[in-house]
């Protein structure tokens, strides 16, 4: 399943992601610019989730304020 969204990465950014929380991020945005159904962004962040990744906590807490 990480394959794809690799791919879809590769494709839009035109080089590898870095690390699994570069991919949740590309997964975020491609959801937020509907280029993702709700079934394919939670099949993605399950997947990502298992390999823990996790937004900066300082994205995290500015978000939250």
């Amino acid at each position: 399943m990480l394959e794809e969204l690799t791919k879809r990465f590769e494709s839009g950014k035109k080089r590898n992601p870095l690390h699994v929380n570069e991919l949740l991020d590309y997964l975020q945005k491609s959801y937020i610019y509907g280029e993702l159904s709700i079934v394919e962004y939670k099949k993605f962040f399950s997947e990502l989730h298992k390999l823990e990744a996790k937004k900066p906590e300082q994205f995290v807490f500015s978000a939250a304020m």
